[in-house]
């Protein structure tokens, strides 16, 4: 008899024993693939996770007891579990769940996630919040072996094992984020779970606990022995002790009696306490076993065969345009070096990374540190390009200012996934980088309308008239125009480009999306006669003051096109202008509304926030 479809919520499965919990945790695993062959999803991570999150179901008193997933990349099997078996069928779909753990969707989800390393910070909040209250409740953070490389979770398990709230840490230690895993952290993890001499004295003194001895035994032996076989550059030392958590592990995280044992025995151990689980990203299903990175999120696909079956187009994305175009810079330009948190693939700086490898530095989930670090590279005479996912560079706000643009050190900052990134939602949105990188001094701020001007303005910016300068653009394919192995071509700063000549009503755009407003000034013109003033305005600073003049000379009224906010970004820009100059014409602001937009298809969020040609048509004839 199935058992996941009988359950409804978790303290359904608190009586079942271990072969009943084996049996939901194949059932969920085969859930997940289904589902997520026909809706993709995150779903290397979560197959990797079902039994982190069944046993903890089993154990804890869920949702009084809480849990917090880092990133939500492994908590389909948590919300498959908590009532949303249904609702997961559109998961990450327009007006469906989210992809990733929401306190508005369900009770279970003690806190929202979506960009790595918050949840130990978030899960010790909620656990000095209990203390203080004289609540019985007990706190899990599950964070991932990737995600615990970015500097905040340090700064809470450093926090955490000062403060000696009661707290567990589930390490999930699948050595992979989205690409391999690099870094002192991620050496020191693996000798863990490969010293021989370590494990098996531990698989003889896990033998020995069953009757009551379980704090002696923790405490007497697995500390002090670990102390004695994990040795640091001489010293002998285990990391986690050394910050005041009692480390517990590795066990094998895909053994769901292993695992509620584990958890069922550090229930009650209080303080900060880490279990250590090691898994296997994919687990269940060959292929995503076999090819992890591409299996993070692999699209739909054929559940026999494996296949993906994603439409193929025979345009580029920007990330390929940036990737190959970083290669040609580089091969040119001895001093060029390319920086990433953990984004190679994704952002294809795998390109030049397989063809000059000591040039390309990924440097883990860590986005302030890959700003400051090509701060300091730019400090001794480098080119570095460091490409940070727009919505994931809000981390690094105060390094752009403090570290690059007060010292007019030449990092070029790439933002992808500039703008509506689609399924993804609100956490992954680049809405705000316009408005926020606009207001510092001394950068340089550009969006490209396609890839021939991606290509460009990546050269562009390598030249002397040009600072430190971010360059913003979306996730996805191109328009199909012309840019591999095109000769490059300057652009000056500040200079706008006239697509459209007319009058009465000019539109001036920003980045892609400026490429609904080509095709509305063509309807307009074969529809309506309306001939259309259009600028693609490139630069939001230095802004074209020319193009702002001719526009506000010849036309009553303007219309800004931008994926970003319109609070701050060109509107604002625009605005400015008219109010300082006197400009007797009217505008209106076509861009991101001042909420947060939830997941769909971009094309499904550019008609709900006004940006697809259709509305910008409409603007157009007001």
């Amino acid at each position: 008899m199935a058992l996941l479809e009988t359950i409804n919520d978790p303290s359904q499965i608190r009586d079942f024993d271990n072969g009943q919990l084996q049996q939901l945790c194949e059932e969920l695993r085969g859930y997940i693939i289904q589902c997520c062959a026909e809706n993709p999803g995150h779903i290397g991570a979560s197959l990797g996770a079902v039994e982190i999150a069944v046993a903890i179901h089993k154990v804890f008193d869920t949702p009084h007891d809480k849990v917090v997933w880092d990133v939500g990349h492994q908590a389909y099997a948590h919300k498959i579990l908590t009532g949303r078996r249904e609702a997961f069928k559109q998961n990450r779909k327009y007006h469906g769940i989210s992809g990733f753990p929401r306190r508005d969707e369900s009770p279970y989800d003690a806190f929202g996630t979506g960009h790595s390393s918050t949840s130990i910070s978030a899960a010790l909040g909620m656990a000095v919040a209990a203390q203080l209250e004289g609540r019985q409740e007990h706190v899990i953070a599950v964070i991932g072996d990737g995600a615990l490389t970015g500097g905040l979770a340090f700064e809470a398990i450093n926090n955490a094992g000062s403060l000696k709230a009661d707290l567990l840490v589930i390490l999930n230690d699948n050595q992979i984020a989205i690409d391999n895993n690099i870094g002192a952290l991620h050496n020191y993890l693996l000798k863990v779970t490969t010293d021989q001499r370590y494990n098996r004295l531990k698989k003889s003194v896990w033998d020995r606990l069953g009757a009551g001895k379980v704090r002696k035994w923790l405490q007497r032996v697995i500390k002090s022995t670990k102390r004695n076989l994990i040795k640091q550059g001489g010293d002998t030392f285990s990391l986690f002790d050394a910050l005041g958590f009692r480390y517990f592990g590795p066990v094998d995280g895909n053994d769901i009696a292993t695992m509620t044992y584990m958890l069922g025995r550090l229930k009650n151990i209080p303080g900060p306490k880490l279990l250590h689980v090691v898994t296997t990203k994919g687990k269940g299903y060959a292929p995503a076993e076999k090819d992890q990175t591409v299996w993070h999120a692999p699209g739909t696909f054929d559940v026999e065969t494996g296949r993906r079956t994603g439409a193929k187009r025979d345009i580029a994305k920007f990330q390929e345009v940036f990737g190959t175009t970083l290669l040609d810079l580089a091969r040119e330009d001895s001093r060029i070096v390319g920086i990433t948190p953990a984004m190679a693939s994704g952002c294809s700086m795998t390109i030049m990374q397989a063809a000059l490898p000591e040039r390309v530095f990924d440097v883990g989930i860590a986005e302030q540190h890959a700003v400051t670090f090509s701060a300091g590279l730019a400090a001794e005479g480098m080119l570095p390009f460091c490409n940070i996912y727009s919505s994931f560079s809000q981390r690094a706000y105060d390094n752009v200012i403090h570290d690059v643009a007060l010292q007019k050190l030449k990092v070029i900052l790439c933002l992808d996934r500039g703008g509506l990134v689609g399924e993804d939602g609100a956490t992954h949105h680049g809405a705000f980088d316009m408005a926020a990188f606009r207001p510092i001094p001394n950068l340089t701020l550009c969006a490209p309308l396609d890839e021939a001007s991606l290509r460009d303005m990546m050269y562009s910016a390598t030249q002397p008239a040009y600072g430190p300068t971010v360059i913003r653009y979306p996730r996805g394919y191109g328009h199909g125009s012309p840019w591999r192995g095109q000769p490059f071509h300057y652009i000056e700063p500040g200079t706008a480009v006239k697509l459209h000549e007319g009058s009465g009503v000019a539109i001036l755009s920003i980045g892609a999306i400026g490429m609904n407003g080509v095709k509305a000034v063509e309807r307009a013109s074969q529809e309506k006669g309306l001939e259309v003033l259009h600028y693609d305005m490139r630069f939001l600073k230095p802004v074209d003051t020319a193009a702002l003049q001719d526009a506000c000379s010849r036309c009553r009224r303007i219309v800004t096109l931008e994926d970003g906010t319109t609070e701050g970004g060109l509107y604002s820009v625009v605005a400015e202008y008219i109010a300082a100059h006197g400009c007797a014409c009217t505008l209106t602001g076509l861009g991101l509304p001042d909420r947060f937009v939830e997941q769909g298809t971009p094309a499904e969020l550019y008609q709900e926030c006004g940006l697809d040609t259709n509305s910008v048509y409409q603007a157009l004839l007001m």
